[in-house]
């Protein structure tokens, strides 16, 4: 009888010495303790507390691609290096399981696998080996399962808290290069008693890679352009402010309009070394001979409606930054009529899709440009996007869509 209730004062302050540890655990977690102090704790606490001599546990790594084995008992290190990359076995683990003769040279090390679930997704799976002899083994394993589950709990709530604090960190920088983006782009158009500018512009992402300008060297003569960067976010908006100020650099230098055009082609292919191109209309309108000369680099070729008629502006060469030099290379003229008007836009614009799937081809772009085109500029753009919404209905923008509307007084 003494004998018995030793051997029960034994086990209860065992099990305390587990709660204790357990508790000291936890509130080293609520420390915000260091993913290698903790790994170190639950090793410590198996093998001094559980008395478990072989063990390993595996985690996500830190780009959770593949799973690792960040504390272990019993084994080497060369051989968890050699035979350790066994990621593509956890996955037929999902409920605790005896390995019992198993090929895999480190699954035969051990006795049981006890994954640990969230939902359906596993964020941790411990290894117990060397268990055939161990006393009370349900109560340990179960015991084991707990505090296994507060480690790879808390390890998953750092990795959702990182997660969360770089997504914010990541939104207050797009914020900030959207706020410096827009500054790069006109935010008041000219408008005289000879033409008038309107523009719509819209991100995908809150950056992007479309650009519009305009230039009034004088009231005899106007520069404006569209064009748009390969790719999408961040990158392409690099790309668009070096390519904006290279433009705008050339453009104090008063060169002819084909010199202008291999020049920005020199500093696009300098750039990118013909990883990326940019496509995009130039145009110089000169108003007291009433001549629009345009260059259009392998861009959406834009409308020009005039006295009812629609004509498309493609005489230029090809994208911009794909070649050191550009193969050949046309400048294209043509004659301006009171009340005309030249709708540019990215493709974007055409790649909008409605709820059931049609695209805004080019054919309604044209009809709709053919009925409004005597509208102020404003007004036609305004119209204009209005239809772009009501078209796409719930559908999302694909792309960064811009428009940059000419009319000609």
């Amino acid at each position: 009888m003494l004998q018995r209730i030793e051997e029960l004062e034994k086990d209860l302050n065992l099990k305390q010495l587990q709660i204790n540890r357990l508790l000291n655990i936890t509130q080293a977690i609520n420390n915000n303790i260091k993913f290698d102090d903790l790994f170190r704790m639950y090793q410590s606490f198996l093998n001094w507390e559980m008395g478990i001599t072989r063990m390993a546990l595996f985690v996500k790594n830190k780009e959770e691609t593949d799973w690792v084995c960040p504390a272990y008992l019993g084994l080497q290190p060369q051989f968890i290096e050699r035979h350790g990359a066994i990621g593509y076995l956890l996955s037929g683990f999902s409920r605790l399981t005896k390995l019992k003769h198993h090929e895999h040279p480190f699954l035969k090390e051990f006795d049981l696998i006890i994954p640990v679930m969230h939902k359906d997704t596993a964020i941790a799976y411990a290894f117990l080996g060397h268990l055939d002899q161990e006393h009370d083994l349900y109560n340990k394993v179960q015991f084991i399962t707990t505090i296994t589950n507060v480690v790879a709990v808390a390890i998953e709530n750092k990795r959702l808290f990182k997660r969360q604090l770089e997504q914010e960190r990541l939104k207050r920088e797009m914020e900030l290069a959207s706020d410096i983006q827009m500054m790069l782009v006109p935010a008041v158009l000219p408008t005289s008693d000879k033409f008038e500018l309107a523009s719509i512009y819209k991100p995908q992402l809150g950056v992007g890679g479309d650009y519009f300008d305009f230039i009034q060297h004088s009231s005899e003569r106007l520069s404006f352009c569209v064009a748009d960067i390969s790719g999408k976010g961040l990158a392409a908006a690099l790309i668009m402010s070096n390519f904006q100020a290279n433009l705008h650099s050339l453009l104090l230098q008063k060169l002819p309009l084909q010199d202008l055009i291999v020049q920005l082609n020199d500093a696009v292919f300098r750039i990118t070394n013909g990883a990326r191109f940019i496509t995009m209309f130039f145009a110089e309108y000169l108003p007291g001979e009433r001549k629009l000369r345009y260059v259009n680099a392998g861009h959406v070729p834009p409308l020009l409606v005039r006295d009812g008629e629609m004509v498309q502006l493609q005489a230029g060469c090809t994208i911009l930054g794909c070649f050191n030099e550009l193969p050949e290379l046309e400048v294209g003229e043509i004659e301006i009529t009171p009340g005309s008007m030249i709708l540019s836009y990215t493709d974007g614009l055409t790649d909008l899709k409605n709820d059931n799937g049609d695209f805004l081809n080019e054919q309604l772009l044209f009809d709709y440009s053919r009925a409004y085109y005597h509208l102020p500029a404003e007004e036609f753009n305004d119209q204009l996007m209005e239809r772009m919404e009501l078209f796409r209905g719930q559908q999302p923008f694909p792309d960064d869509v811009t428009v940059l509307t000419c009319k000609f007084k």
